[in-house]
Parts: structure tokens; C-alpha cells; sequence
């Protein structure tokens, strides 16, 4: 594994549980987000598995990196599972950018939609499918376009011998076209199907990775957050 390339209140259930692992681990079960009114001193943090196909194993690195972010403290999540989530291919032919909130999106897309917007960050857990990413991200991403803007986005990746970085390299490509700020550090897991056991990475300094990779996290989703109640973002509409 190298620099890390380093979840949560669900939207839908749990769906292919691979491994034995559980999609939601004790610490997150039941658990609400504490919200006050105006700014918490935590960051809404919405964590997304992109892979839908069968037998997937982003559930079983999703659980672990809840873990990772229960240890770290500083942030109230949710878990988007797009394997439970409807995303048609069909676009609307105006596009998010100039629709704004009149963008008719299905209705089973709304409390989606809503996690989205109130985000104050997000990590994207990723399989490499063909040197890229998958199908389900590509039509998340394109059904919104303000819910990105402005907000910092990290990576968590695994494939084969890459470990998911070519699927990262595109994924920061669109998303800094809709002016979000992704974060360098990220978690990258190699031939993930050795490299993991009883729903954990082997390698021992991979914790090491999503903390670092959690504090740039947290540092940017305050920064933006601040710099938004401040001012209108220029540019992203």
C-alpha cells in the first residue's frame, strides 16, 4: 500500500454483506447525527460505496473505515450505499448546473439529494473496474452539480496490482470540474483479495493512513465550510 490513499446513518439497507462483515458496524447502529442549530463543531461528513455488482467488497472496506472514523472523532456521518439508491442513466436534458433546485430529479433520488447539500465533505470508496471507476458514481456525480461544490472529497480505492489509483486519477478530474477540492492523501488498497482478513487490511500502517488522511479531511471541511457562510462561492452555478 502506498501514501494513503485513505462511514454512518444509511440511505436504504444493507445489501451484500461479503465476508461476513457488517455494513454498519455497533458504534453506528441507531445512532443520530447531533446537529445543532447553525454550525456543529463537527463536520457532516457522507460517505459513499460506489460499487453495486455482485459480490462486491466495498461493504467490507466501508465498515472498516467506520471504524477509522469513529477512532478519529471529529465528524457526524452518513453512509450512501448506491447499490440501494435509485440513479437512472437518463439525464434531464437541462443539466444540474443551470436547473438549480428546479432540476427534476426521481423521487427516490430526494433524501439523496438532501444528504448531498447538507455534506460538508465526502470520501468515495472505490473499486477499479477497467483502469476506472464505476458506472453508479459517474451518474451520482452527474445528477448534482451544487452538492460537490466547494466541499473537499477523499478517496478510498482497491483493485489489483494499482489498488483503484487510476480509478481516483479520473475521479479527481470530474470533480474539480465541479469545483470540489479533493484531498491528496487517500487510502489505496493492492490486490485487496490477499490483502485483507477478517474484514481488515493486513498491512499494519494502514490506520496510520486514514488518520492522516481524515485530519487533511477535517481540516478542509471547516475551512470550506467557514469560507461558504462567509461568502458565496464565485464560479459554481
Amino acid at each position: 500500500m502506498r501514501r494513503a490513499y485513505v462511514p454512518a446513518q444509511p440511505v436504504g439497507g444493507v445489501q451484500g454483506d461479503p465476508a461476513g462483515a457488517s455494513l454498519y458496524p455497533a458504534w453506528l447502529r441507531g445512532r443520530k447525527r447531533q446537529i445543532v442549530d447553525g454550525m456543529s463543531d463537527k463536520s457532516r461528513l457522507v460517505v459513499i460505496i460506489g460499487s453495486v455488482r455482485e459480490g462486491r467488497f466495498g461493504p467490507v472496506v466501508a465498515s472498516w473505515v467506520a471504524d477509522q472514523i469513529q477512532a478519529h472523532g471529529g465528524f457526524d456521518v452518513d453512509l450512501v450505499d448506491l447499490a440501494r439508491v435509485d440513479i437512472p442513466l437518463a439525464l434531464p436534458a437541462a443539466p444540474p448546473k443551470f436547473a438549480g433546485d428546479d432540476y427534476p430529479r426521481p423521487e427516490g433520488m430526494k433524501n439523496l439529494t438532501r444528504k448531498l447539500s447538507e455534506a460538508d465533505a465526502f470520501i468515495l470508496v472505490t473499486p477499479e473496474y477497467n483502469h476506472s471507476y464505476p458506472a453508479s458514481l459517474k451518474a451520482l456525480i452527474d445528477w448534482h452539480f451544487t452538492q460537490w461544490t466547494a466541499k473537499p472529497v477523499a478517496f478510498v480505492s482497491y483493485g489489483g496490482a494499482a489498488g483503484g489509483r487510476h480509478a481516483v486519477l479520473h475521479l479527481e478530474n470530474v470533480l474539480t470540474e465541479l469545483h470540489a477540492v479533493t484531498i491528496r492523501d487517500g487510502l489505496a488498497f493492492p490486490n485487496y483479495f490477499t490483502a485483507w482478513q477478517d474484514g481488515a487490511p493486513l498491512d499494519a500502517a494502514a490506520a496510520g493512513y486514514a488518520k492522516t488522511l481524515l485530519e487533511q479531511l477535517s481540516w478542509w471541511a471547516q475551512a470550506l465550510r467557514a469560507a461558504r457562510t462567509a461568502a458565496p462561492y464565485p464560479g459554481g452555478a
